[in-house]
């Protein structure tokens, strides 16, 4: 494994979407998701990983260790196996063999962490009890996302459409035109943090300065092979980096992300572009010991 990165770093990314729906809700018609009480719109963490893998698949596709180990179709016990089997164990004598092999434990999680971006990044849970007992431990990832949230209050719009396919010869005999609704977000910006932890990085999978970059890579381009037809103008506007010239860090991370404002013009009624907004960082209040890079 390459040497793990030896700085902390907090971000913050602001992305953007215009007429589409950047996160939608299944427990609500798939309505953009948002907070009920003040109206601000969400988009999960779990949501913005999976954009940040579908990148880093895509770009190092069949790289070795920039393989992805949570994706569609793909069962977890069939990765957890490849570790097993590399061991030269399995699941019916694994536990004889961690008897004869106290490192046991350790060498599978150092496999699973070596092969597997997204578990060097985010960690995982790799222990799956179904037909084969399979457990290639926890991990706990040093890279971790909040929940983004929208800089203003949003209000969705349902749009009608005709319906022009047909599914059934019963739908041809009908006569009329069918009609489908959809979901959109005139405009909306938001705003997700994050963190990246040395420390976790030392200790459990090795994230290194290689992945380190990756992952910069990925967050600003994590939009731009995701495009559909609810998703079609989304994108990262700014990355924002605190760099900690130590493991542990120089200051508390709200700190951080309190010298990072976002505004509206006071001239602009309803935002409907980027430019409807000022981002400034107050770069004067920053802890010593802590240095921001301003990326796009």
């Amino acid at each position: 494994m390459a040497e793990a990165i030896k700085n902390r770093y907090e971000f913050v990314v602001l992305f953007d979407v215009e007429n589409g729906n950047p996160n939608g809700d299944p427990d609500a018609g798939n309505m953009p998701r948002l907070d009920p009480e003040t109206g601000y719109g969400i988009v999960t963490d779990v949501c913005l990983k999976r954009k940040i893998r579908n990148y880093v698949e895509t770009v190092k596709e069949g790289e070795p260790g920039y393989r992805i180990y949570i994706k569609d179709g793909v069962p977890l016990n069939r990765s957890d196996a490849e570790a097993y089997a590399y061991l030269g164990t399995d699941d019916k004598k694994v536990k004889e063999d961690k008897k004869k092999d106290p490192q046991l434990d350790r060498k599978i999680r150092d496999f699973m962490c070596c092969n597997f971006y997204d578990i060097r990044t985010f960690g995982a849970v790799m222990t799956t009890f179904v037909k084969a007992a399979l457990n290639c431990g926890q991990v706990r990832g040093p890279v971790q996302l909040g929940f983004a949230r929208s800089i203003d209050p949003l209000i969705p719009q349902e749009i009608t459409i005709t319906r022009v396919a047909i599914t059934t010869e019963a739908d041809a005999e009908k006569k009329g035109t069918e009609m489908g609704r959809k979901y959109i977000i005139p405009y909306g910006l938001y705003r997700a943090e994050g963190f990246v932890s040395a420390n976790l990085a030392r200790k459990t999978t090795g994230f290194s300065e290689e992945d380190l970059a990756l992952l910069w890579q990925a967050i600003i381009n994590m939009f731009e092979n995701d495009h559909s037809a609810a998703r079609g103008k989304m994108a990262v506007r700014e990355l924002i980096v605190f760099k900690h010239d130590s493991e542990l860090g120089n200051a508390p991370s709200y700190r951080l992300f309190e010298t990072v404002k976002v505004t509206r013009r006071e001239e602009v009624a309803a935002a409907r572009s980027y430019q409807d907004y000022e981002v400034t960082v107050d770069t004067q209040a920053l802890p010593e010991g802590v240095c921001c890079t301003r990326m796009i």
